[in-house]
């Protein structure tokens, strides 16, 4: 399934920018990036509850926020790009 991740991490200290890079990481482990704080990943349910644990531990929850948005597996009807767009979808293969 096709779930988008996005994040708010307070960086107003030093704790918090490592925070933010911690959690870019975990994400870009998952999936890509679409713009600053948002990921497309394509996971199974299990993958999906790995990447909220490892969040969750990473996150600080009285500062942070972690939203998830589940497009299921007909995610290419769900989806509208205005503007640049990276030259692979989600899900799509390479072809070289």
């Amino acid at each position: 399934m096709l779930v988008v991740v996005t994040y708010d991490v307070n960086t107003a200290t030093e704790a918090g920018a490592a925070r933010l890079r911690r959690v870019a990481k975990l994400c870009e482990r998952y999936g890509r990036r679409v713009q600053n704080s948002v990921f497309e990943v394509l996971l199974d349910a299990a993958q999906l509850t790995a990447l909220k644990a490892q969040l969750t531990a990473t996150i600080d929850a009285e500062h942070d926020s972690v939203r998830f948005y589940r497009l299921g597996n007909s995610y290419k009807e769900r989806i509208d790009v205005l503007g640049c767009t990276a030259r692979i979808e989600a899900g799509e293969l390479l072809m070289l």
